[in-house]
């Protein structure tokens, strides 16, 4: 079977240091979570950016000197930014960062309600106007998806020419709004994906590591990190994002799964160099 390419969401925009104070916001502390996670076998690493404050920013100068700091410690680790900000950011706010054009971004490809009255809004044409950014920028998308409505636009957007092969897909799944985390929605989703795709998975909260398992068994990639789930397990909060890589690990080699580099990574993901 295929290498288990491991990315670490070492942040996100809406976790914070109430919630979990291995939650990183200063330059040092992601520099620190993605060197961690790098070591114990992280090819990717996840990349929002915050103000020292915790406040979420997609400030291009805020993001390079995350990237340049990142790349420094973690030699030839893919570094894929978020276009996803925080809600309520305009979509050319969320594109800020990708004037660095790293190699790898996201690319969300619905709508979703997160919960009370925030909506994380992607239109059909914001969806067109980010894929069309990164190819002009020549990004590699991870093509986001948290409910089937999502993975068939995707498709059909793909067929069309608007979105560029060859596909990864990022399943969101267990996101208040979108779709469950349940292995019957996996099973779902994952068989809905084209067999020219390549393809990873990040359960939210509860569902991280069960999840984690069922890619590992089946062949795709796995996700995790603080941004999707601040647990070790239930009710131990995790003491950084290293210790939910290593967990991972662990698990795949329990299936006799290997870990790929970052550089196997990219023949896998067939990221241009």
């Amino acid at each position: 079977m295929e290498k288990l390419i491991i990315t670490a969401a070492i942040c996100g925009a809406e976790v914070t240091k109430e919630q979990n104070p291995a939650v990183p916001y200063t330059i040092e502390e992601l520099v620190n979570e993605a060197y961690l996670s790098y070591l114990m076998g992280a090819s990717i690493i996840h990349l929002h950016v915050r103000r020292d404050d915790g406040t979420p920013t997609q400030d291009s100068n805020r993001f390079k000197l995350a990237h340049e700091a990142i790349q420094k410690a973690c030699p030839g680790v893919i570094i894929q930014f978020s276009t996803g900000g925080a809600v309520g950011m305009t979509i050319e706010e969320r594109l800020d960062a990708t004037k660095l054009c790293p190699e790898m971004a996201t690319l969300d490809c619905g709508s979703v309600n997160f919960g009370g009255d925030e909506v994380f809004i992607n239109t059909e044409n914001d969806i067109i106007h980010v894929a069309k950014t990164l190819q002009e920028r020549s990004i590699k998308p991870e093509c986001e998806v948290f409910e089937k409505g999502h993975l068939d636009s995707l498709l059909r957007l793909h067929k069309k020419g608007l979105i560029q092969g060859p596909l990864h897909i990022g399943l969101v799944l267990g996101v208040n709004g979108g779709m469950s985390g349940e292995l019957r929605d996996f099973h779902f989703m994952r068989e809905s994906i084209p067999s020219n795709a390549t393809w990873s998975v990040a359960g939210i909260g509860k569902y991280e590591f069960p999840l984690a398992e069922a890619a590992i068994i089946h062949g795709g990639h796995v996700r995790v990190g603080l941004e999707d789930n601040l647990f070790i397990e239930k009710g131990v909060l995790a003491k950084s994002n290293a210790e939910l890589v290593a967990k991972v690990v662990k698990m795949a080699r329990s299936y006799g799964r290997s870990i790929a580099t970052p550089e196997e990574a990219r023949q896998i993901l067939r990221i241009k160099e």
